[in-house]
């Protein structure tokens, strides 16, 4: 089984997810967050066109014959994005983990298992009960913190 490749993808993924969440808490001084989103996005967009080279070939034909898929992964991109600077803008990065675990459900659950069809077995599905369970003690965590100063109460 090689489980070091998908780490590697899944470590990069959660680096630059660090850094986006940082960059996102961090902008709560900014007047209009969304507006900040709109910038990082075209940074992440510039990026992404100038390292695409690097993983296959460019094909702008199959970019246009797969347009629909390009706007419904753009407004995908569009309300994380979004969620990600209400969440952060209004509760902090600590509530990250509601939002770990509710992708968890809707993308391995709802697009992988019940639209892609993805093969699951009892191991998948023990994880994602306890991806729930995590939901439910982050919660009762929560409601037991005064957020006017940060303390457990």
């Amino acid at each position: 089984m090689n489980i070091i490749l998908p780490i590697l993808f899944a470590s990069i993924a959660a680096a630059g997810n660090g850094l986006f969440a940082y960059g996102q808490r961090q902008s709560a001084e900014v007047s209009n967050g969304l507006l900040f989103v709109g910038a990082s996005a075209s940074v992440a967009c510039l990026l992404a066109l100038l390292t695409s080279p690097a993983v296959g070939p460019v094909n702008l034909e199959s970019i246009r014959q797969n347009w629909v898929l390009v706007a419904v992964s753009g407004v995908g991109l569009f309300l994380t994005y979004l969620g990600f600077n209400l969440l952060y803008s209004n509760f902090g990065v600590s509530h990250y983990v509601l939002y770990a675990v509710i992708s968890i459900v809707t993308t391995t659950v709802v697009v992988g298992f019940l639209l892609l069809k993805e093969p699951v077995n009892v191991y998948h599905k023990t994880a994602i009960v306890a991806a729930l369970v995590t939901i439910i003690l982050f919660s009762v965590g929560q409601s037991k913190v005064d957020p006017e100063n940060r303390t457990l109460v």
